[in-house]
């Protein structure tokens, strides 16, 4: 086992970690794993803040049959379903995320991968928000080739999200209507259109403490810099729903040692946050310094006003993380 201060001393010397040493990490007590997590994130990424909002762009009917998702057309649940948002639908709301100070305002939509024919109706929604506001677009459409992202960052997108949501190993226990290599390919083929990435996972869905670290690994082989760390909220009606909430230490410890493997990365919490007692407040001084604001895609998240004033009182500034 190698020791925490070596640990800490290579990461802040610029140097990577092995995954053995993250393994190690788990060994140690809660609150100096944070502490160092903390200092880890000042010395890269300063008190810079990313503050995101995402819309629900296209609800429900999915095709994917992933065990955790209230949009999956596989389960029973009560949410909404529509097709894609009008565009002035869209462009309203990315104004008044704009007028509210936040920095990216990402497009979200159900199913395998979007249709060319509404990636174009994307391009055309996505040329009038960055002509009417000065926020940054991301999107999140599913499965894309490189020749669909292309489009899209000539139309304004600066980044792509896709979710590996867990490791390699467990993946398969989580979706089989897609696979982890589908995933990959689909972040790749954005990074070769141009585009920054987007890409974490949910944490709490029945993986092991060795997936989590496994799926950090591949996220900072893939030079993902934008790496959101969901905490399952469990849905009634989908195959997960049994499944025991995560504790606030759990997510700190998550978040911390997500840091010593990325060090200046943008560590996000994201849908679940709302869940912790502190909504959060916790894991920003643990090694997290970025959040998704607002509501999430089927459930209800924490007002923007209300994680800005968090933001100012932890001695933090809002401002972009990575393109």
């Amino acid at each position: 086992m190698t020791d925490f201060e070596t640990i800490c001393n290579k990461v802040l010397a610029g140097e990577k970690i092995t995954r053995q040493e993250a393994i190690d990490l788990h060994a140690v007590p809660t609150e100096p794993l944070c502490r160092k997590a903390n200092e880890i994130r000042q010395h890269f990424c300063s008190n810079s803040f990313d503050l995101c909002t995402i819309i629900n762009g296209k609800s429900g009917k999915c095709s994917e049959n992933c065990r955790f998702c209230a949009q999956s057309a596989f389960h029973h649940t009560n949410i909404s379903e529509y097709p894609l948002l009008p565009a002035d639908e869209i462009v309203a709301q990315a104004k008044i995320n704009d007028g509210l100070g936040i920095l990216r305002y990402s497009i979200v939509t159900s199913g395998k991968r979007l249709s060319d024919r509404e990636v174009d109706q994307m391009c055309e929604t996505i040329r009038k928000i960055r002509k009417e506001t000065n926020i940054s677009v991301c999107v999140s459409f599913g499965l894309l080739n490189e020749e669909q992202f292309r489009k899209l960052k000539n139309a304004g997108v600066a980044r792509v999200h896709n979710n590996l949501e867990t490791s390699r190993r467990f993946f398969p226990e989580i979706c089989t209507t897609h696979t982890y290599d589908e995933k990959i390919n689909t972040l790749r083929a954005a990074r070769k259109a141009g585009l920054s990435l987007c890409s974490g996972g949910i944490m709490g869905i029945g993986e092991t403490q060795e997936d989590r670290i496994d799926l950090a690994f591949t996220l900072r082989e893939l030079g993902v810099q934008s790496v959101p760390v969901n905490m399952f909220n469990p849905v009634p009606g989908t195959p997960l729903e049994h499944l025991p909430k995560l504790t606030v230490e759990q997510m700190r410890r998550i978040v911390a040692i997500y840091r010593f493997i990325l060090p200046d990365a943008a560590v996000r919490l994201a849908g679940g946050r709302g869940l912790l007692p502190d909504k959060g407040r916790s894991c920003f001084t643990s090694g997290a310094n970025a959040a998704i604001s607002g509501d999430m895609l089927t459930t209800a998240g924490i007002m923007i006003e209300t994680d800005k004033a968090l933001v100012r009182d932890l001695g933090y500034e809002v401002k972009p993380d990575h393109e």
